[in-house]
């Protein structure tokens, strides 16, 4: 046990907390749309529906590059795979500053997603790689968290960045893509040069440590050395590998449908500046942050996986309906919160249940597969909201599309567990953590 703890901190340090950096600006090139329609819709002449699909868009080419990114992830390792991606999305996201009419954006997002395409799935891949089955929510749980913690940060910091002045003649929504795409590039540099492929690669593991990981840890060989290619489709052909994908499309339909229409959504009720709506947008994120890590532990802690994603989801669910129909008012922002915090904090204690339940040949097309299907989630999604809005005039048809795809994410989640066979078998999860 002293040396699984020894391993599991050297772990978050050294490749956790960096590889949550990647995901962390992943997320605000991803998001930040979302405050500049504060501006860029006049600024462009966006509707809502229009709006809608530029958010949308970016998940035809993120699903497309899936399989693609994953494969040269294998081929070629994590330290060159992630510096390319980042690279590539850095400079796209920062040139969508020079976006003239809403088909220029319609191009460039899916640009954004293609690069960015298999972030998620490489990251899941390579943590689980590093992590014994004992924490391997509380190590996912840390990257996921940098999601949370992108609105926390991005929201002030690109209202803070559109009602600035700046060095050139941008308007405020353009420098802010301009300055957020940068860092990317950076890390991608820094990616190069820091990570190792595999365990075995690690210089920081002594060799009793390096004996450890290769005898407990599931996968702790470089990519694509796995089992070869034999079950690596096993995910397809499997109830648990379907009912997964589904789970996880309504778990990024509640995240992205927040992330995407929360700030138009606060400004809304509220008339607050753009800062003012960056500060508040970030406490439902703020929320979610710590309620993934407590969510990822106590589950870690039961070894239960299933009751860790419906009940957040069911809460989430009436949190965010009861925030619209009570309007702009303190018990109002106490239902956002809670609602978008909960919302948000069944990611880690979900992607435990596919990588303990995949055999190590097909984690790598299980996770593809679930990804891809969960990107149809914010191909969908952001559109239909904005639909939605347009034709009612109002947000509380949009969040009650939300809160319907939750209590739906509730009731696939039982259906999972009821198809586990070690649940079958014991009547407990204990034995599947």
């Amino acid at each position: 046990m002293d040396i699984e703890r020894k391993i599991g901190r050297n772990v978050v340090w050294r490749l956790v907390l960096p590889t949550a950096l990647f995901v962390l600006l992943g997320s605000i090139d991803r998001a930040n749309i979302g405050f500049a329609a504060l501006q860029m819709n006049e600024s462009l002449g966006l509707d809502g529906s229009q709006f809608g699909f530029a958010a949308g868009i970016l998940f035809v080419g993120y699903m497309i590059a899936k399989y693609p990114s994953v494969l040269l992830y294998e081929k070629i390792g994590m330290a060159r795979w992630l510096c390319i991606i980042s690279v590539t999305w850095g400079v796209a996201a920062s040139a969508m500053a020079f976006v003239q009419n809403e088909t220029q954006l319609y191009i460039l997002r899916p640009v954004i997603g293609f690069a960015e395409g298999g972030l998620s799935s490489g990251v899941m891949i390579y943590l689980s790689n590093w992590a014994s089955d004992r924490n391997r929510a509380t190590i996912l749980a840390l990257p996921i968290m940098a999601i949370s913690i992108a609105q926390i940060i991005g929201g002030p910091l690109s209202g803070w960045l559109m009602d600035q002045g700046n060095p050139t003649s941008f308007e405020g929504w353009r420098w802010m893509f301009f300055v957020e795409g940068l860092p990317a590039v950076l890390l991608g540099i820094f990616a190069w040069f820091y990570y190792p492929d595999a365990p075995k690669d690690a210089h920081w593991l002594n060799d009793e440590e390096h004996e450890w990981m290769a005898k407990n840890i599931r996968g702790a060989k470089k990519p694509g050395e796995v089992g070869g290619t034999d079950g690596r489709w096993d995910a397809l052909k499997t109830s648990v590998g379907w009912l997964g994908a589904l789970i996880w499309f309504c778990i990024l339909a509640g995240n992205y449908g927040v992330m995407f229409w929360l700030p138009q959504i606060v400004q809304n009720l509220s008339g607050l500046t753009t800062f003012q709506t960056g500060l508040i947008v970030a406490l439902p994120w703020m929320a979610s942050a710590i309620g993934l890590v407590l969510n990822a532990r106590h589950s870690d802690k039961t070894g239960e996986r299933y009751f860790h994603v419906a009940i957040p989801a069911l809460v989430g669910a009436a949190g965010l309906v009861a925030a619209i129909l009570i309007g702009p008012n303190l018990l109002g922002l106490l239902c956002l919160v809670i609602g978008g915090g909960c919302v948000g904090c069944t990611v880690a204690a979900y992607w435990a249940i596919p990588t303990n339940l995949l055999a190590p040949a097909a984690l790598a097309m299980g996770i593809v597969m679930i990804n891809m299907i969960g990107s149809f989630a914010g191909m969908l999604v952001p559109p239909a909201m904005g639909y939605l809005l347009d034709t009612t005039g109002s947000f509380l048809a949009p969040i009650l599309l939300i809160a319907a795809l939750q209590v739906t994410l509730a009731v696939l989640a039982m259906a999972a567990r009821s198809l586990d066979p070690k649940v079958r078998a014991t009547g407990s999860e204990e034995q599947t953590a």
